[in-house]
């Protein structure tokens, strides 16, 4: 049974930092795509990063590029996401998910798994 488990959510003012963590198991972490997802409320679950099994290609959406950093341990089987100088338009639920393509996709029909998501608010 593959689980997902997002840790590291909370409430931060704007600028501030925090680290998401996802551990992984009941699947060969290492043959697997790695995303990050977030849904605010009253909006859509939307792309926010993803990487690929050995950590070398990585892809972001526009409005984390440059603030966001995503990286994976697969000795840990875990995926996390940096998150710096943080805004209140970050605020959401944030999701991790596997993908078993070798592609780095940033569409949400690609992922196969998907975790219960952890809340990450910052407030202005």
């Amino acid at each position: 049974q593959v689980q997902l488990l997002e840790s590291g959510g909370g409430l931060v003012q704007t600028g501030g930092s925090l680290r998401l963590s996802c551990a992984a198991s009941g699947l060969t972490f290492s043959n697997y795509v790695m995303g990050w997802f977030r849904q605010a409320p009253g909006k859509e679950r939307e792309f926010v990063a993803a990487i690929n099994w050995s950590g070398d290609i990585t892809r972001y959406a526009d409005s984390v590029k440059g603030r966001f950093i995503i990286s994976r341990d697969n000795a840990k089987n875990t995926v996390y996401l940096q998150m710096n100088s943080l805004k209140p338009e970050d605020t959401a639920v944030y999701y991790c998910a596997a993908d078993s393509s070798v592609v780095v996709t940033r569409t949400l029909v690609g992922y196969d798994f998907w975790g219960q998501g952890t809340q990450v608010t910052v407030s202005s």
